[in-house]
């Protein structure tokens, strides 16, 4: 009986240290960023000041999962916001297993939507939990009780209901990469602008409107029509974070993209390379980790 009795108070006190240990961690009121090492894909766990959970994109499969598990206390199976930047297969497959482990509250994406199975699969993930999607356009906002902000500056509104034809919009030269959403994540002093797969075309239009941001999650993954020159001169990143696969076989990032991020004096860092990229701010400055 006395041996049962101190396995259980054993088992009790560890699970409280355990409990009063990821209090401390997770709940040290900043903001919490992770680019986290999906492979050849996106998947972005922001932790606000607060204690609300968003995850942008959710990688090619369920890297992901390990990702959450990592960084939010296991007794956190609540996403309060999960965004889908457009729906290709490296941004939307694994958000269908986060589906399948934790509650989601609400779902939001760009217009824009996917006629694959893994998008399928997506759609069911969100009937089961009767999640409606939002579609966001230029000048939503998003606001959390602890002040952290996510805006909405791409697609335009007037390019909401645009439909693809063959993969690309006629008319303005987009493909679906182009009307992934582009928003500002803002707390305090501090701003990172998420790009999802937008190219040239998109931040160009809207970079004078950001204006300088501290990060930049690279887009595309750095392919070389992903950022222009002007684009990298107007937003002026101090940290730029590429999510890639190693030895994709799209070659990213490509050369230019990286020549670019160099002529400016940008700090980069690379999944492939770094692992994930952890960014910590108390909405004045930040600090930067990486973990392969």
């Amino acid at each position: 009986m006395t041996k049962y009795f101190l396995l259980a108070l054993t088992s009790l006190l560890l699970l409280g240290g355990l409990f009063f240990y990821q209090s401390a961690k997770f709940n040290d009121g900043k903001l919490h960023i992770i680019v986290c090492d999906v492979g050849q894909g996106d998947g972005i766990l922001i932790r606000t000041p607060n204690g609300s959970d968003i995850l942008v994109d959710g990688g090619p499969d369920d890297s992901i999962l390990g990702c959450l598990s990592e960084h939010l206390p296991f007794w956190d199976r609540t996403i309060e916001l999960m965004v889908l930047t457009h729906p290709h297969t490296d941004h939307a497959a694994g958000l269908t297993d986060v589906l399948k482990r934790y509650t989601v509250l609400h779902f939001v994406t760009e217009k824009v939507l996917g006629n694959t199975a893994t998008y399928k699969r997506l759609e069911d993930g969100l009937t089961t939990q009767k999640l409606t999607a939002k579609y966001l356009t230029s000048g939503d906002r998003i606001d959390f009780a602890d002040k952290t902000e996510l805006l909405t500056f791409w697609p335009a509104q007037e390019r909401a209901n645009t439909t693809l034809s063959q993969g690309k919009n006629d008319d303005q030269d987009l493909d679906l990469n182009g009307f992934s959403l582009i928003q500002l994540l803002s707390y305090g002093d501090f701003k990172m602008l998420l790009t999802g797969d937008a190219g040239a075309i998109a931040e160009d239009k809207i970079a004078a409107e950001v204006g300088k941001v501290d990060v930049l999650k690279v887009p595309h993954h750095g392919s070389k029509t992903g950022m222009s020159d002007y684009f990298l001169s107007i937003v002026n990143p101090t940290l730029a974070i590429i999510s890639v696969g190693a030895k994709n076989r799209y070659n990213h990032p490509a050369y230019e993209s990286l020549n670019f991020l160099k002529a400016h004096g940008i700090k980069t860092l690379r999944t492939d390379e770094d692992g994930e990229v952890e960014i910590v701010s108390d909405g004045k400055t930040f600090s930067i980790s990486s973990h392969l």
